[in-house]
């Protein structure tokens, strides 16, 4: 099969590897109809993680169901289906309790908790940007989709994760009705965090980011754009909270945070949140902090540590909640909400490209290149 694989630092090319193929009998063999570019994928491009040359990339998938093995009983051939980034058991007590993004059994690492597809440290499971998928526990992990699968695809492939992990951000805040937000970071994961906070009846909604393109989209939904190129992003938050901050907010920027200027702080967002979020506020935590960064410009941020204003935090009696979606908590509700057109988080998709032009997709995306928001890759389209 084709499949987008990591050579090294910004190197990744199409090639043709083994098929995937059924492996164990609660295996489903899904053929890739869409895989997207996660903004999470350039971390690994950019050669920021101990990922290993060979890896097979793409946790962002969804297709239809070609195989199923002898033990899978409700997933069958012909299903269209959505696949959670994180892969899970089912049975673990994580797992039981919802928290399928901490599966204890179905990474082989016995320290850790959690299996993602195509993803530094979140075990050997190749992922989707590829013609076929192999999904282990198929009939736990693939949720199935309606009759209008196929006309709505832009938008279920969403359900993978960044929908999902916008919506984590808006509950790790312990959002409510009637809240104001602030989300960092304008990336497709923030966009769906504004747009979750806005489905679920935020007062107010600030974008802080600074390319154009993409804090134009979030003013399509009724957010406010600020743009912390043209001032302190703290101060505009607080003027347009009447000096109070907001209710809630959401970090999805991650450890690879840069300042207007172009330097990189890791600790950026997160104290800015602290300053942008009220007395007594909450912040949920999405953007990826890993426990070692050996790109990062200082021994701390290398060490997967930051430069945390926990002062200023607990004397604000701020709570945070962080780590990453468990994917399954969500994406059936926001199915529906897809299929009943309540929700429609194609919009921020700005390329649908072959497979075949996977590099040159990752190239611009990468570069922050105006226009590129969203990328969306179709290994049946042709070139």
């Amino acid at each position: 099969m084709k499949a987008l694989v990591y050579n090294g630092s910004r190197d990744v090319t199409v090639k043709d590897v083994p098929d995937a193929r059924i492996e164990q009998p609660t295996d489903v063999l899904v053929r890739i109809t869409t895989t997207n570019i996660c903004g999470s994928d350039l971390h690994m491009y950019e050669g920021r993680t101990d990922l290993e040359p060979g890896m097979v990339l793409g946790h962002e998938n969804m297709g239809e169901v070609v195989e199923v093995g002898s033990g899978v009983t409700r997933t069958q051939v012909g299903d269209m289906v959505c696949l959670p980034f994180n892969i899970g058991c089912g049975f673990c007590r994580n797992c039981e309790d919802g928290l399928t993004g901490y599966c204890l059994t179905v990474n082989p690492d016995p320290n850790m908790a959690g299996a993602a597809y195509g993803f530094a440290g979140m075990g050997p499971f190749w992922g989707g940007q590829a013609e076929l998928l192999r999904v282990p526990f198929g009939d736990f992990n693939c949720l199935r989709l309606p009759d209008d699968a196929r006309e709505k695809e832009n938008d279920y492939v969403m359900l993978s994760d960044i929908f999902p992990t916008g919506w984590h951000c808006t509950r790790l805040a312990d959002m409510r009705a009637g809240d104001s937000m602030v989300v960092y970071g304008a990336g497709p994961v923030g966009l769906m965090a504004a747009y979750s906070a806005m489905i679920q009846g935020a007062s107010q909604v600030m974008v802080v980011d600074r390319h154009p393109d993409r804090l134009k989209l979030a003013e399509q939904i009724g957010a406010i754009a600020v743009d912390d190129s043209k001032g302190d992003p703290v101060e505009q938050v607080l003027e347009l909270t009447r000096g109070k901050g907001a209710d809630k907010g959401c970090e999805c920027v991650g450890y690879q945070a840069h300042d207007p200027q172009g330097t990189e702080d890791a600790a950026m967002t997160m104290n800015n949140l602290v300053k942008s979020v009220r007395f007594t506020g909450h912040i949920g935590v999405v953007g990826i902090f890993l426990p070692q960064d050996p790109g990062a410009p200082d021994e701390l941020a290398r060490n997967g540590k930051i430069a945390f204003d926990q002062g200023l935090a607990w004397f604000k009696g701020q709570k945070i909640g962080n780590g990453q979606a468990n994917v399954k908590a969500y994406n059936r509700q926001l199915r529906d909400l897809i299929h009943m057109g309540r929700a429609t988080p194609s919009w921020i998709v700005s390329h649908e490209l072959p497979l075949s032009q996977a590099p040159e997709a990752y190239r611009n995306f990468d570069a922050r290149d105006e226009g590129w928001t969203k990328v969306l890759l179709k290994p049946g389209m042709t070139a």
